[in-house]
């Protein structure tokens, strides 16, 4: 058995090289992951792709199989644009530093895989990366099967629109996220809420500001400060300066339909979209390097998810109550956060005082024919 359990890793390991992997190549390194990693990988399918390839992702945690109450959901997807590949490579070495990291007690991946439940998505559009193009920044690829831009697909507050991704909408309704990242190419900056604006109070300054810009700003310098180069705000010499290596979306250009606003505001999962590589397609000798610069600020992102506040509601009987709706003054969201069906919230937060309104009598609550209001001063530190 040891000898068997040995040869695996072995073959894990040399099949995890800085190349390109293929999906199938993909599929069955998560498999081979998940098979040597039971007791905490899961392996799942969100759906799948219009060519009918799989929408593959990775769960890792003490209960990779199912939601822990307390346990906060992180994810990462990549390869949203086919053509758009680096994410691909970075978040399969991310998996093996997470699963390495554990297996040898180091402190890091304890720290994370003990205290979270993460998510990988390597490949959102699988059939644009069996398209793509090589060229850095004008490829085929970035759209899926049907010509679609996966980034301009989900319903938008601001412009009304009804086109959806269904297969993360549905996987959006079947986790509760709390703090989420996508990968993409073509630039260097960690870009945050909101992408679009229909000229209201939310427009300010040039830039489209979320009732928690505060947080979005200090989750994106989080993951451009613990860049290699990230933070300079100019390593792409194309004239585009990003001050610490972050903008906000809509101030950078505006975008109907993405991916980040429709987490934000229908999910309440906090998504950033991060521009990893100047260009889209890197020489397949520049990603070890790549790795290098991402890994620090993959690792320091994923931590972010315990910031703030979490905690559960429940009615005068002891039994959890979902749907209640969990406000911060001062932080007036278009669609209300609310608990889960555990009776569970979380608000990521940064230190400060503040004043949380907590009501279950609500337009969903068919439970109760009164409800209640409860307010609650907080303060972080």
């Amino acid at each position: 058995m040891t000898f068997l359990y040995c040869f695996i890793k072995l073959f894990i390991l040399i099949s995890l090289e800085f190349r390109y992997h293929n999906n199938h190549e993909i599929e069955q390194y998560l498999r081979q992951i998940n098979a040597s990693n039971p007791d905490i990988t899961h392996l799942y399918s969100i759906g799948q792709s219009v060519r009918g390839q799989q929408l593959w992702v990775l769960a890792l945690g003490l209960s990779p199989h199912r939601h822990t109450v307390g346990t906060p959901e992180f994810k990462y997807v990549a390869n949203m644009h086919g053509n758009e590949v680096l994410g691909r490579v970075l978040l399969l070495q991310l998996i093996d530093d997470l699963v390495r990291g554990y297996r040898n007690n180091e402190t890091w991946s304890l720290q994370l895989l003990n205290s979270t439940r993460i998510h990988i998505l390597p490949s959102m559009n699988p059939d644009g990366f069996d398209d793509a193009g090589t060229h850095c920044q004008y490829s085929q690829g970035r759209f899926n099967q049907n010509g679609i831009d996966l980034n301009r697909n989900f319903p938008d507050a601001f412009a009304g629109l009804r086109r959806q991704s269904r297969a993360v909408i549905g996987w959006l309704r079947t986790e509760s996220f709390v703090l989420s990242a996508n990968l993409h190419g073509g630039a260097l900056v960690a870009s945050y809420p909101y992408d679009n604006s229909n000229g209201g109070s939310e427009l300010v300054g040039g830039a489209s500001i979320t009732p928690d810009d505060d947080v979005f700003v200090h989750l994106a310098k989080v993951y451009s400060h613990n860049h290699g180069s990230m933070h300079q705000g100019d390593s792409c010499n194309d004239n585009a300066l990003f001050l610490d290596g972050i903008t906000n979306g809509y101030q950078w250009y505006p975008l109907s339909g993405g991916m980040q606003d429709y987490n934000y505001v229908w999910a309440q999962c906090l998504e950033l979209t991060l521009e990893v590589s100047c260009c889209k397609f890197p020489p397949v000798r520049e990603l070890p390097a790549l790795w290098t610069e991402n890994k620090r600020a993959l690792r320091a992102y994923i931590q972010q998810v315990h910031l703030g506040v979490k905690g559960r509601v429940f009615d005068a009987s002891g039994a959890p109550v979902q749907n209640a709706v969990v406000e911060v003054k001062g932080r007036r969201n278009m669609c209300p956060f609310r608990t889960d069906q555990y009776g569970e919230y979380y608000r990521l937060l940064l230190p400060g005082n503040y004043t949380f309104t907590v009501n279950t009598h609500t337009l969903r609550d068919t439970v109760t024919s009164s409800g209640r209001a409860l307010v609650i001063a907080v303060t972080l530190s």
